[in-house]
């Protein structure tokens, strides 16, 4: 039984999140407060996180960061603001997905099981990938260029992870950001995604100018070629 921890500072919300999970077979711990949230934190314990962004005491991104420091847990963002500069500060500090109040049950609902899934996935998958010098640690949530630790964000590694995965073939705008966010909204765009690619080249490319690992295919894609 999938396990969610949920923090939210409306009451009402929160008892109706908390039905709907039970509903669905989800056990889940309610937090209204970041230091309710810290006490109940262990890493392993939860198999996903729903975090509202404002709180009485702080924000859900600052315990998202806290979070990321050890764990990839699956986070989604809930909040009423949908500025993109929030969705963007969100999604590159460690969240998955993001959705704006008010929202319909059943969306997040699926939202929390296409990352349930593609966490599944991760973990049962090879547990190492190797690229172009790039090498992927599935299970410590790590990559490594020529040896070196690479630091990216988890976006900037499930976009990794995606790329090193389909070698040599073109992927989408939107299938990209299907595989990573399973968008069904306008939230993110391809400006988005052209932003986590030029951060993810200035990590991973000798030279982020000429990218030599992702390449962009005019009015196609984009493509991790094999080179070494």
């Amino acid at each position: 039984m999938n396990r969610i921890l949920l923090l939210e500072d409306d009451l009402s919300l929160m008892n109706g999140l908390s039905f709907a999970f039970k509903k669905q077979g989800f056990e889940s711990d309610v937090a209204r407060t970041i230091k309710e949230a810290y006490a109940l934190w262990t890493d392993g314990k939860y198999d996903l996180l729903v975090l509202d962004v404002s709180l009485p005491d702080g924000s859900g991104f600052e315990f998202c960061q806290r979070v990321r420091q050890t764990s990839k847990v699956p986070i989604i963002f809930l909040t009423a603001s949908d500025e993109e500069t929030s969705i963007i500060m969100g999604l590159d500090i460690g969240g998955d997905d993001y959705i704006t109040k008010p929202f319909k049950l059943g969306v997040l609902i699926s939202r929390i099981n296409a990352l349930l899934r593609r966490a599944k996935d991760f973990s049962s998958a090879d547990t190492q990938l190797n690229s172009n010098g790039i090498k992927v640690l599935l299970l410590q949530g790590q990559a490594y260029k020529n040896g070196e630790l690479l630091d990216l964000t988890a976006a900037e590694y499930k976009l990794l992870c995606l790329f090193v995965q389909n070698p040599n073939t073109v992927l989408s705008k939107e299938q990209i950001l299907d595989k990573l966010w399973d968008c069904d909204g306008n939230y993110i765009d391809n400006n988005t995604l052209t932003v986590y690619i030029r951060r993810l080249r200035m990590k991973i490319e000798d030279d982020p100018g000429v990218p030599q690992m992702i390449l962009t295919v005019r009015r196609m894609g984009y493509k991790w070629n094999v080179i070494r």
